[in-house]
Parts: structure tokens; C-alpha cells; sequence
């Protein structure tokens, strides 16, 4: 039985961070520690923010039961969400979670968004540059990346997977060059980051395949494709469902003719594949950066679960 605390203490209490690649069943097991330890969730997944967006970014709202939670279908689809107005929103709903003296669940698979919002780092609200962005706007990827390596070290390939992200990037730097004590804030090194305890859900590498494919399939079954025509037909352009990457690309390529059925399928599945790869490689990295996390196998009894967490979580 956990003990109940005041909302003094509330207050206080460091938070708990489930987090792992995609398949692996975070979200299960944030809404099951959830139901034991009081706790309300917020949303660490930097598309389950778009309403209307369910079946391709894997929301299983079904899942959370009563367990409230933060940060899913806070904005529209066509919108362009970002790193800041995530830091933004997650400070917002961390402080009402506070205030409802509940204790708080981040859980996701996004490192980008989780590292940064454990880190508890300012982002400015960097205006767009148009002078600069006209000056790069006919340059290649190739160049592109090596104008932001004068900028910073590229530690992924998140800002120069397109050309529009990389001068999103590259204007960016410029910002933090003239505005070095805005920079300064936005560097984690000088920050103090949130007490968490970090739990990550490890799965191996032919189990995580084998659930990428079922549930690739179970949700083109349920309606995958409808959804996104639906978007289009509300007057989201093509293009910008194609910028949300994975399940919204291919989709999407497929229903203006420009893939297969079969062809789509197939380049989907190896995509998100890489993208489960990519999650653990920046996992992996966070640890280098100095988060600890307390690793757990996907298949492990539900309550051995909670209460080892909760072990855990009375020792910090």
C-alpha cells in the first residue's frame, strides 16, 4: 500500500520516468504504476500531441483507463510542434499535476523531448531570421550541415534529416551566437535537473521486430489509412502529413500514388525499425550525459514491476 502524503510534500517529491523504444509497452506500465502509486501522466511523444493523429501515433487512450494524462491532442494536426513549446507545456502540466498533489509519470519514447525536459533547460522562443534563411535557402543538405557544424556538435541526425530542419537549426544557432545569455540557459551543463527516477523498458532486438510488424498490421486493419485520408480531406496538404515522418509519410505516398500498397508496407516496417534503433541509441547516449537508468525487461510481471519501481523510488 503506498502511504499518502501532503500536498507540501507532493510538491517536493521527484517524479518517475518510464521511457524505452516504440513496441516495447511503456505506456501499459506507466498506467499500471499509475493505479498503485496516485500518479497522473504526461506524454513524452512528440506526435501524440496532434489530435486527429490516433492510429499513426499509437495512442491506445483505451490504455489509460481513468489514469489522467498530459500533453496527447493538445494541438492540431498540420500544426508544427517543437522542442520549446513542449518544455513550455511540460512545466505547465508538471505544475498542475502538483497542484492536484498527485504524483507524476513522464513516459515516452521521444529522447529529444524527455532529455531535455529532465535536464529542465530554457528555451528561448527563437523568432524566424528571414534574412538568413533567404541566404540559405538554395543550399543542399551537404552544405547546409556543414554551415551547422560551425554552429554545434551534430549528435544526431534529427535537425539535418531536411533541408527546412537544418536552416531551422542553423537559425537557431545564429539566435544563441548573438544571445549568449539566452545560450547559456539553454545549455543543460548549467542547469540543475528534475529529480527522477528513470526506469527504461529493454526488449530484445527480434521481439521488438516481431511487435513492430503485428502492430503495424493490426492498425492498417483498423482503419490507419481512413484516418489519414480524413486528414486530408479536412484540407491538411499532403506535405504536411509527410513531414511527421513514419506511419504518416509512407501513408501518405501510398494514397497520392506515389508507393504501392506492398512497396509502402515494406519501407514503413524498415523505417520504424530504424527509428526503434535510433530511440535506444539515444538512450544510450543520455546515459553517457549523465542520466541513470534503472533498465527492466519488457516481459517482467506487472507487479514485480510496480513494486520494485516503488523500492526503488523510496531509496532515492
Amino acid at each position: 500500500m503506498v502511504e499518502k502524503v501532503n500536498r507540501q510534500q507532493k510538491e517536493e517529491n521527484p517524479i518517475i520516468t518510464i521511457l524505452g523504444p516504440t513496441a516495447s509497452g511503456k505506456t501499459k506500465r506507466a498506467v499500471t504504476l499509475a493505479e498503485v502509486w496516485g500518479a497522473e501522466i504526461i506524454s513524452a511523444d512528440s506526435r501524440q500531441v496532434y489530435r486527429n493523429m490516433d492510429l499513426g501515433t499509437g495512442k491506445d487512450l483505451e490504455e489509460y483507463g481513468d489514469i489522467p494524462y498530459h500533453l496527447i491532442d493538445i494541438c492540431d494536426a498540420g500544426e508544427k510542434y517543437n522542442l520549446h513549446r513542449y518544455i513550455k507545456d511540460f512545466r505547465t502540466a508538471l505544475k498542475l499535476i502538483r497542484n492536484n498533489a498527485a504524483n507524476c509519470i513522464v513516459c515516452g519514447g521521444s529522447g529529444m523531448y524527455l532529455e531535455n525536459a529532465l535536464a529542465d533547460i530554457e528555451l528561448p522562443d527563437v523568432p524566424q531570421n528571414r534574412e538568413l534563411r533567404k541566404k540559405l535557402e538554395s543550399k543542399n543538405l551537404d552544405e547546409l550541415s556543414e554551415i551547422l557544424k560551425t554552429y554545434k556538435s551534430l549528435h544526431n541526425t534529427t535537425d539535418i534529416d531536411t533541408p527546412k530542419r537544418a536552416i531551422r537549426a542553423i537559425e537557431i544557432g545564429e539566435y544563441y551566437r548573438n544571445n549568449p545569455d539566452l545560450a547559456k540557459n539553454a545549455d543543460r551543463k548549467n542547469r540543475n535537473p528534475l529529480k527522477s527516477l528513470i526506469i527504461g523498458i529493454e526488449i530484445p532486438r527480434e521481439e521488438r521486430v516481431e511487435r513492430i510488424d503485428s502492430r503495424l498490421r493490426t492498425r492498417l486493419e483498423n482503419g490507419m489509412l481512413d484516418e489519414i485520408k480524413s486528414l486530408i480531406d479536412k484540407g491538411i496538404k499532403p506535405e504536411d502529413l509527410i513531414y511527421y515522418g513514419l506511419e504518416y509519410k509512407y501513408l501518405t505516398l501510398h494514397i497520392i500514388g506515389k508507393l504501392s500498397y506492398d512497396e509502402m508496407f515494406h519501407r514503413l516496417s524498415i523505417a520504424i525499425h530504424q527509428f526503434s534503433k535510433r530511440q535506444m541509441t539515444w538512450f544510450r547516449g543520455m546515459e553517457k550525459r549523465g542520466f541513470h537508468i534503472n533498465w527492466f525487461p519488457f516481459d517482467m510481471d506487472k507487479d514485480a514491476f510496480n513494486s520494485k519501481v516503488l523500492k526503488l523510488y523510496s531509496e532515492l
